[in-house]
């Protein structure tokens, strides 16, 4: 039947299909078809790598419709926010399995963009004709950061309220606009009911926006500029299969594994809700932000307070933006015109990516 669909490829004009006719007709579908049997995708030792991307849009979609159905009962209100959460999961049917997919997705998502961005980096995909759509998901790795830190808050349980806490404090420290960005996300110079709603807006409103902006110019530039092969590949090792339909196929079934992935958290380990957020408490022992944050909270803890005459954590934050900043401007400095740089470029990268797991490990056990 789905074959039925499709145009004659030597005649796509004589479709005896009328719904594609009539769509045809105003979508030029069969343009479309003809781009996608053109596009090719490299098959080599790292193609599994290709797939990654795929599984982010997956998690994203996830995101999507979960969040939605959240939203009709959640209610961004400092005395019920709290409760409303509570009623989803124990009193709505099969509310606190959408509510452990949102959650769950979120951080699968998180993670599988970070896998995306380094087997990008090491790959060297990011080097030219390629510069912009790296620094574009770059861009998308700070969003999906974002929508991760707005989140974490909107249950109002006493843990997400101190790790936002702590959150807040360290952005304050980040030079010339930290402290008006931070007083900018409370809403003063206290969380209170404005933060939650500014949180609210940004998580809802805000980030889907500019994500979905940037996600159209990624995968825009995607297309125009076609899957990077990594030098390290020779050419005869390389042999091509078509984007539609055989790599699509191969995508789709990655989806549903990732998906059955997904579907075993949410049933063995739905996500929980803790205690009422209360202002006015002392924090709880040992609190932490979440993982992808685990890692830049365990080196800011390990400075001392001051070195010299610059505060500790700010000096801790220079060096993580300098880290950022170098990794996003990579593609300009290792332009595949220099062996040194390149390899320079990956020993970086290397050291940056064992960084993070060592102290995320190490912060996640102390």
């Amino acid at each position: 039947m789905a074959t039925e669909l499709l145009p004659d490829n030597t005649r796509p004009e004589k479709s005896v299909n009328p719904i594609f006719k009539w769509l045809n007709e105003r979508l030029d579908l069969v343009s479309i078809w003809h781009l996608a049997q053109k596009k090719e995708v490299p098959i080599h030792k790292h193609s599994i790598w290709y797939y990654m991307g795929g599984i982010c849009l997956m998690f994203l979609i996830v995101q999507i419709i979960t969040g939605i159905l959240l939203m009709v009962y959640y209610v961004p209100d400092l005395n019920s926010a709290h409760a409303s959460i509570l009623k989803l999961n124990t009193r709505i049917d099969f509310g606190w399995f959408v509510r452990s997919l949102h959650c769950w997705a979120a951080n699968l998502m998180i993670f599988v963009v970070f896998l995306h961005l380094f087997s990008t980096y090491f790959m060297k995909a990011y080097r030219k004709p390629r510069e912009i759509t790296w620094l574009v998901g770059m861009g998308l790795l700070v969003l999906v950061m974002g929508f991760g830190f707005t989140g974490y808050l909107l249950p109002w349980d006493q843990v997400s309220l101190f790790a936002t806490k702590i959150g807040l404090d360290i952005t304050a420290k980040v030079p010339v606009i930290g402290e008006q960005l931070a007083i900018v996300l409370r809403g003063g110079s206290v969380i209170s009911q404005n933060t939650l709603s500014r949180f609210f807006a940004i998580h809802v409103i805000l980030l889907p926006l500019l994500l979905f902006g940037l996600l159209a110019i990624h995968l825009l530039l995607i297309q125009l500029q076609g899957i990077s092969t990594p030098k390290s590949i020779k050419v005869s090792d390389v042999k091509y299969e078509k984007f539609f339909p055989d790599f699509i196929f191969k995508d789709l079934l990655v989806w549903i594994l990732s998906l059955n992935v997904l579907f075993v958290l949410v049933t063995f380990l739905p996500w929980g809700l803790g205690e009422e957020a209360d202002l006015y408490a002392p924090a709880p022992i040992g609190i932490k932000p979440e993982w992808y944050f685990l890692s830049m909270f365990q080196f800011l803890k390990l400075i001392p307070a001051y070195i010299g005459p610059i505060e500790g954590e700010l000096f801790g934050i220079i060096i993580i933006s300098l880290i950022v900043l170098a990794l996003a401007l990579v593609p300009f400095w290792d332009k595949a015109e220099s062996p040194k740089l390149s390899k320079l470029a990956t020993y970086f990268g290397l050291i940056v990516l064992i960084s993070m797991i060592v102290f995320s490990v190490w912060g996640a056990l102390s």
